[in-house]
């Protein structure tokens, strides 16, 4: 049996995944809350009241706005910190900017109180989850590996069939397909990817098909 739940969320208009995780402990982490609307926000609340559930913190793959739209609600909801890597930082402070261009409007995002970098392990709970960076759709894009259950939540570094865009402010093509084929393909094939956009896959199943990666 997994010792993670994962319950994920499609919001927002650009179908963001929001993902709750927790443990038999009942503490729970929310990675990616892009909700936008109050239905959204509502639902992921009602999961986590009708769980029983403590949010302790908020966990950003990366700062792009689509994915940190339900920050500052979720904040000051449950007064957790947020947590993501410092490479990322300008996108947080410059959320409304970059929302406008897409025609979004965003609360002011609070500005991260941690930052998580390549190796660190991040606890909740009686569960832990290693951090992957993985720079190319944003400088700094992150993933969270948990060995023990066998996935990954990855943002939007890796999709199934395809990879983040990089024509974004601080992407890279070459340094992504660099980034996943050492950080991400070389996990068990087994392991379950939990994209930032779209279905799940596996690792195995990228490996194999995945065009932007042979």
């Amino acid at each position: 049996m997994p010792a993670i739940t994962i319950q994920r969320f499609v919001v927002n208009e650009l179908g963001v995944n929001t993902f709750i995780l927790h443990d038999f402990t009942g503490s729970c982490i929310i990675v990616d809350p892009g909700c936008h609307a109050k239905e959204e926000f509502d639902a992921v609340l009602t999961y986590i009241l009708e769980h029983k559930l403590k949010l302790v913190a908020i966990v950003n793959t990366h700062g792009h706005f689509d994915h940190i739209f339900g920050n500052a609600r979720f904040q000051s909801e449950f007064g957790c910190p947020v947590y993501m890597h410092k490479d990322d930082l300008m996108l947080v402070e410059d959320a409304d900017k970059y929302a406008g261009i897409f025609g979004f409007v965003i609360d002011k995002p609070p500005l991260p109180e941690k930052f998580l970098s390549d190796g660190d392990t991040f606890a909740f709970g009686e569960s832990c989850l290693r951090v992957l960076h993985v720079p190319g759709h944003s400088r700094g894009s992150i993933c969270f590996y948990s060995e023990p259950d066998g996935f990954v939540i990855c943002g939007d570094t890796l999709f199934s069939g395809s990879i983040g865009r990089t024509d974004l402010p601080g992407g890279d093509h070459a340094t992504l397909i660099d980034a996943i084929k050492k950080k991400l393909m070389t996990l068990p094939r087994s392991t379950v990817v939990w994209p930032g956009h779209g279905p799940k896959t596996t690792v195995g199943h990228e490996y194999d098909t995945n065009p932007f990666l042979t």
